[in-house]
């Protein structure tokens, strides 16, 4: 039996390429909205980043965001990400 491809996905903070289930989605949907996806079928383009605050904040310091997104993106949108990835339970690994 032929062993399943586990799709790769690069967190924005720590550069880490991990499973894709792994990661959590960040979506801008096609209206400009940014949120955060945790079912990874949301409409529009995706970022990756791992669970942790400190990948979280070290692709805020980087700019990560912004270079995937092709666009300036505004303080108040971080701050609700920010708020978004706290309410999610955090996974171990």
């Amino acid at each position: 039996m032929k062993t399943r491809k586990i799709p790769q996905r690069m967190c924005l903070g720590c550069q880490e390429s991990k499973p894709k289930k792994e990661l959590i989605r960040i979506v801008r949907s096609p209206e400009g909205e940014f949120s955060v996806d945790t079912t990874g079928k949301k409409p529009g383009r995706g970022a990756y980043i791992c669970s942790k605050m400190e990948c979280f904040a070290a692709a805020r310091k980087s700019k990560g965001l912004e270079r995937s997104f092709k666009s300036p993106i505004d303080k108040s949108v971080y701050e609700l990400l920010e708020q978004q990835l706290k309410e999610l339970p955090e996974a171990e690994g």
